[in-house]
């Protein structure tokens, strides 16, 4: 008698024989009457507290078998032990079993429950009756009688599957599971949706899933929506995981104005762990083909990105047009940082006409950068290459910025051993600027400074003085003008701030400071109309510029300064947390002498700068409020102003108004508009996204110009969500920022959760229109 039989046949007959036996895998979240899992209202599956398959009532005590039989030939399972465990067995003298009641049987990590099996000692093989569960890590399926074997698999009929990990389910004709992990699946239906209402299903001949190598593919497959088929694929492969894998994935469909109407097919080429590749091959209706690419990689110490677009023989512009983008950061040995960032069009109009907004229509250059640096606790030290192709047909060649061919940076940072309150360092530079037209040349400027550093609870101080000298080498001067040329002078400056906190409310919840600062600066007056301006301007005046030692930006100009920057900032938080409620900041200089040093759009200055106010009220019943003024006092007067106000309860509800205004900034070049309006921005915002009902999402945005009288952005749509898809309707229109020219865009978005969209994803797009706006989760794409 063969060693399983015997150890059968004693644990029956003495009825002791008891085998520890490890607890059960749980199964799918499965709500009584239902034989595979649902979805509620917030698109959870609900779980029912699992039955102990351990526990016996005392009047059926177990009877538990193990049989160990080894399965020949190199594909066999990892574990080869099978275990099978019954309320009750009985045995025949040929070595035959009938196993019944609650009947488990286990191999590895797969396991069978039936209500009544029987053993055939000839063949090594189970006939399975009754109701039949089978399961392992990525699949789980219930199904009619059937037969299994160690060396010749499982069958089953009807069968009802459910793929976890995804999670989907579905049902087939037959079930086929074969030694080395792959199931058969004939006349297929499969759906992420509640086996009760499958709203989208793929209907498939057949179906096979590599339960080890985590993958499925299946032939003659159809997408049906709502019972009408969609999309019809003679082959189709997918992962039974979060894993990638190559294959072509669901169309893009969209229309605008530019460009007709879109069809993109993409496929998607897992190349390796490390890196992968999409290929997008795009008809646009009125334009003709385009070829999309992008290419990603991701090593130990680098990671990077190419993008390359190319459509021959545009049927409007009558040329070929493309568009390449490449990004690399790579952490070099020693603390060194590789960074390039590179973008090239082929033409100037190529973010016009392809562009999705306003926001991309007003680039004006497209930048090439590489820079290589290195930072530890005393040293910055920096190489970059700077270039620019130039975009704006309307931008002249003397307003078009320099290359930097290169720029070498170095600074240092370091404190007495003694004292260490003592600071002392140095920042350098050595800089080519090159154009095709204008002054070009070398520029070397650095800076010595030493100070103090004298930090306590409740106040700081640091004196400042320095040394700045900038000498230059130029080419292509005007007759009669140096090539070379210098400036040297000192500065002194003085940074001091108080820090005054008590609490406030009732139990002193909350805590409340005043926050008091000065900076006195001095710098001599230089006469610096000689020096070229190749990367210096005057910034938006703000509270980080308020208090910096050069009112400009850039090296080409240092500003003359006698004067006195005052600030004070006032701050309310919670005294346990510390979320800050109120923020309230005001500051403005004081100038002791007029300053001297002008560029050549600069307006001249009075006793005192502009007035910089800053608002920021935050986490009170979800709302908050944002407000930046920057006020002139002696024409009584606004330059610059922004309002933000928003009410946001949670990630999906949100309503924002923002004003925004500049004086001396033109404006959209709107058609029609007069040239004394475009002086100055002056723009109001409405924008926001609220459920109407449990499953229906609006969107909208607007952005009016005040000056022109006229909607420079409009879009609104409208989303369905159910149980396990998503419908998408967005309507844009917008004006160039730079042309005036206005353009229209629909897009349709259909998301089927747990497989794929078909259309043009909107979520990336809604969530930089809409600020706070947060796309949730729809299922994997």
């Amino acid at each position: 008698m063969r060693l399983p039989v015997l150890l059968l046949w004693i644990c029956v007959t003495f009825t002791q024989c008891v085998l520890a036996a490890e607890p059960v895998p749980r199964m799918p979240c499965e709500p009584p009457g239902t034989t595979l899992a649902t979805c509620d209202s917030a698109n959870a599956l609900r779980c029912p507290a699992p039955t102990s398959l351990v526990t016996r009532a005392a009047s059926k005590r177990a009877a538990l078998v193990a049989a160990a039989v080894s399965a020949p030939g190199p594909a066999a399972p990892l574990d080869n032990t099978v275990k099978f465990v019954s309320d009750n067995a009985t045995l025949d003298l040929n070595g035959n079993t009938t196993l019944s009641g609650n009947v488990r049987i286990q191999q590895g990590d797969r396991e069978i429950r039936a209500d009544n099996v029987e053993y055939r000692a000839d063949n090594n093989a189970f006939h399975v009756k009754g109701s039949v569960e089978y399961r392992d890590p990525v699949i789980r399926a219930r199904g009619g009688e059937g037969q299994y074997s160690q060396t010749g698999g499982a069958t089953f009929k009807g069968a009802e599957f459910e793929l976890p990990e995804r999670p989907a389910r579905g049902s087939a004709r037959d079930m086929r599971l074969d030694p080395n992990g792959v199931v058969t699946l004939d006349a297929v239906s499969f759906s992420t949706c509640p086996a009760a209402k499958p709203d989208w299903r793929i209907r498939a001949k057949s179906i096979q899933l590599d339960t080890r190598g985590r993958s499925g593919s299946g032939r003659n497959a159809e997408i049906e929506f709502k019972g009408v088929p969609i999309l019809y694929l003679p082959y189709i492969t997918f992962p039974l995981g979060q894993q990638r894998k190559s294959g072509v994935l669901f169309p893009n469909f969209g229309n605008t104005t530019r460009s007709g109407v879109e069809i993109a097919v993409p496929y998607y080429w897992n190349i390796a762990p490390s890196m992968d590749m999409t290929l997008q091959p795009t008809l646009y209706g009125k334009r003709g083909f385009d070829l999309q690419s992008e290419y990603r990689y991701l090593g130990r110490n680098y990671h990077g990105s190419a993008e390359v677009d190319f459509l021959p023989s545009d049927r409007v512009a009558h040329s070929n047009r493309g568009r390449v983008r490449v990004k690399h950061v790579s952490e070099l040995p020693a603390g060194w940082r590789l960074n390039v960032q590179a973008e090239q069009v082929s033409d100037p109009e190529y973010y016009e006409d392809f562009a999705q907004g306003p926001e991309s229509t007003s680039v004006g250059f497209a930048e090439q950068l590489a820079t290589l640096s290195y930072r530890d606790a005393h040293w910055r030290l920096q190489g970059e290459i700077q270039h620019f192709q130039n975009v704006d047909r309307a931008l002249a060649l003397a307003d078009r910025p320099y290359a930097v061919l290169p720029r070498l940076l170095a600074s240092g940072n370091w404190s007495a051993r003694s004292l260490p309150a003592f600071r002392y360092g140095f920042d350098a530079e050595l800089t080519n600027f090159d154009r095709v037209s204008g002054v070009t040349g070398w520029r070397f400027d650095a800076t010595p400074q030493v100070g103090l550093d004298i930090s306590r609870t409740g106040y700081f101080l640091r004196p400042t003085v320095g040394f700045r000298t900038t000498r230059y080498q130029l080419q292509h001067t005007a007759p009669g003008t140096r090539s070379s040329s210098s400036r040297s002078l000192p500065f002194a400056a003085l940074d001091a701030g108080l820090l005054f906190e008590r609490a406030s409310g009732g139990a002193g919840q909350r805590r409340v400071t005043l926050e008091p600062r000065l900076l006195y600066l001095n710098t001599p007056y230089r006469d610096q109309s000689a020096l070229p301006l190749f990367d210096t301007a005057l910034p938006d005046l703000n509270l980080v510029q308020l208090f910096r030692t050069n009112r400009y930006v850039g090296a080409d100009r240092v500003g003359d300064a006698n004067q006195l920057s005052v600030g004070v900032t006032t701050r309310l938080f919670g005294a346990r947390d510390g979320a800050q409620f109120l923020a309230a900041t005001l500051g403005q200089t004081y100038y002791f002498k007029a300053p001297r040093v002008r560029l050549p759009e600069e307006i001249n200055s009075n006793n005192r700068s502009d007035l910089v106010a800053q608002l920021s009220l935050t986490t009170y019943k979800h709302w908050n409020a944002d407000l930046g003024l920057q006020w002139n006092p002696a024409l009584a007067e606004r330059q610059r102003m922004e309002t933000r106000l928003q009410y946001r309860p949670d990630d999906e509800r949100v309503v924002n108004l923002g004003y925004r205004f500049q004086r001396g900034t033109a404006g959209p070049r709107v058609t029609g508009a007069a040239p004394a309006l475009r002086s100055k921005l002056e723009q109001a915002e409405l924008s926001g996204a609220w459920p109407i009902g449990q499953r229906w999402n609006t969107f909208a945005r607007i952005v009016y110009d005040l000056g022109t009288h006229q909607a420079l952005e409009r879009f609104a749509g409208l989303e369905y969500k159910a149980c396990c898809w998503r419908f998408r309707l967005v309507a844009r229109r917008f004006v160039s920022s730079r042309t005036g020219q206005r353009d229209t865009g629909v897009y349709l978005q259909l998301e089927l959760n747990g497989l794929a969209s078909v259309g043009t994803p909107a979520d990336a797009f809604l969530e930089s229109a809409i600020r706070g706006y947060s796309a949730p989760g729809a299922g994997l794409q």
